[in-house]
């Protein structure tokens, strides 16, 4: 008897499924990403059964307010070309309804993404990091602590369409990672971020700034925790600044997407993101 494809809602132990998924296809997810997502929307994560194999996944976070994101869209490579793909996608699309959504394509995705209404707003250029050891560092660097969260939240509202105050909270507080923030001569935060370790080396994300020179600070910081360990960040590349620093220290880039949005693309200021939080939520 042929076997039925049919659609369920994720639980935590799927997620850390589709995660693996994620990372056969080189995608280098977090070593704690799953806790994050989930905090995020529990509801947004959806995974395709043939009978009772899981076959498929994709992510539909929807954040409070009227922005969600599309991530984790995998079909298992056995089973592509079935149509899974497509009946995965209708459910996110329909799971976010009228909000703004963004999600970041990969090259060969690109035209059937905008086939379905999105618009590529920029590219994301994701660079590997590796060394020096020895930086200079920067007395306005500190340690991002508990008791900073609120103001982190205040400042990281400004740089992203939609409320995340509910995936910042566990984003922020991750095992093993490492959170910084800038502090300007008046006390305020003139920038912050977070390294996170992931089945290859770290991600930087995100790794937002007031301007070039503290964005570089930052670095040099974040390089001072992990030594010669390679570092990823994705920069978005309308950030020329970013890309000079990306120069500046030798990252090596390795890969590439489109962020597109459905209908249209928020309007956020990219000169003070020097680092996307991650390509699976935004």
């Amino acid at each position: 008897m042929q076997q039925k494809f049919h659609i369920e809602r994720m639980d935590r132990e799927r997620l850390e499924l589709a995660l693996d998924w994620a990372a056969a296809e080189g995608w280098n997810p977090g070593l704690h990403d799953a806790a994050s997502f989930f905090a995020a929307d529990p509801s947004g994560f959806f995974m395709g059964f043939l009978g009772d194999e899981p076959v498929g996944s994709i992510s539909a976070v929807s954040y409070p307010g009227d922005f969600g994101f599309i991530g984790l869209y995998i079909v298992r490579p056995e089973h592509r070309g079935k149509g899974f793909g497509l009946k995965l996608w209708h459910t996110a699309v329909e799971h976010l309804g009228e909000r703004t959504v963004g999600l970041d394509g990969v090259i060969e995705r690109q035209s059937s993404y905008a086939r379905s209404g999105f618009v590529t707003a920029h590219r994301n250029i994701r660079f590997e990091w590796s060394g020096p050891a020895a930086m200079e560092t920067d007395t306005a660097v500190g340690r991002l602590e508990p008791s900073d969260f609120e103001e982190i939240l205040a400042y990281d509202a400004a740089l992203f369409p939609g409320n995340r105050d509910e995936f910042l909270r566990v984003w922020t507080r991750q095992p093993e990672c490492t959170g910084l923030l800038y502090r300007a001569a008046d006390g305020s935060i003139a920038g912050y971020g977070l390294l996170r370790p992931c089945r290859m080396g770290y991600k930087l994300g995100p790794l937002f700034a007031d301007t070039p020179r503290i964005a570089a600070s930052l670095l040099q910081t974040f390089r001072l925790h992990v030594g010669t360990a390679p570092i990823f960040i994705d920069m978005p590349e309308p950030n020329t600044a970013a890309l000079q620093l990306a120069a500046r220290y030798s990252m090596r880039r390795v890969f590439e997407t489109a962020r597109m949005y459905a209908p249209r693309p928020p309007s956020l200021p990219l000169e003070r993101t020097f680092g996307i939080t991650t390509y699976e939520l935004g």
